[in-house]
């Protein structure tokens, strides 16, 4: 079963509320030259979900992602994460440095923060098993498919075990074939490491797919316009993308999304 609830903004409440993560509330967002980002935007994240912002092209999904990451600062409102929860980031460009190596690549926010290579080792070995690239510890960027480059962007980012991991369409560039095996791979990744996960898409198909719930947004300023619950246990398979239940929840989310897009009279290209 799914369950679609129109999203009207509510009024301001306890900054934190029942298995909550992390807590939006009257979230705005305006930049320099008066373009006006994200306007009242309430949004909770709960623990263990698999959550999905969808919406055309400038409504704010990347940066609703760079204000809970504290890469951006909100315009008025308030962001709430319960405790220090570790983040990582995972943006639509691998963003490798193409003189290291793969371990190198992994091992850089933990030489950041200060962690000898000897200690960060294991956790370095560790996230390369978990994304499959045990074998290229070794090997650099050039040697590596686009597929291969984005695993390792991934494992960069679990190499700090975050409670919340932010993915900003991480496979958009990607070709149909490796899209829809790194969405089954992130599917199994999930499943294994029990982490929150917040992802930014353009797809119907590919939201349906993979979420636990998809919050879809309308454009400028963007807000929440319709928060979709796929009530489908995880992980799952190709099974899945043939089954009745995903077509209708595609259909279901494709309407959302079109009514978000009327709302404000725009298309996409």
């Amino acid at each position: 079963m799914s369950h679609v609830a129109l999203a009207s903004p509510p009024p301001a409440g306890p900054p934190l509320s029942g298995d909550a993560l992390v807590s939006l509330r009257g979230i705005g967002k305006s930049f320099n030259n008066g373009t006006v980002a994200l306007s009242g935007l309430n949004l909770d994240i709960h623990d263990g979900e698999f959550l999905s912002l969808l919406g055309p092209s400038g409504c704010g999904k990347s940066t609703v992602l760079r204000l809970i990451a504290k890469l951006a600062a909100p315009s008025g409102g308030t962001i709430d994460m319960r405790g220090d929860a570790e983040l990582g980031f995972v943006f639509q460009e691998p963003t490798l440095m193409p003189w290291s190596s793969v371990f190198n690549n992994v091992y850089l926010p933990l030489r950041v923060r200060g962690v000898s290579r000897a200690e960060a080792k294991p956790r370095v070995e560790e996230a390369l098993e978990q994304v499959g690239l045990s074998a290229f510890a070794h090997s650099y960027p050039r040697e590596l498919s686009g597929g291969m480059k984005m695993r390792v962007s991934i494992a960069r980012a679990l190499v700090m075990r975050p409670a919340l991991l932010l993915m900003d369409e991480p496979f958009a560039a990607l070709d149909e074939i490796t899209r829809t095996r790194l969405n089954d791979d992130l599917i199994r990744l999930q499943a294994k490491l029990r982490s929150t996960i917040v992802f930014v898409t353009h797809s119907v198909y590919e939201s349906v797919y993979l979420s636990s719930r998809i919050v879809v947004m309308a454009a400028r300023p963007g807000r929440v316009v319709a928060d979709i619950t796929i009530d489908e246990p995880q992980p799952r398979g190709e099974d899945f993308r043939l089954c009745a239940f995903y077509a209708e929840r595609c259909r279901e989310t494709s309407a959302a999304l079109s009514a978000a897009m009327g709302a404000n009279d725009v298309r996409l290209d």
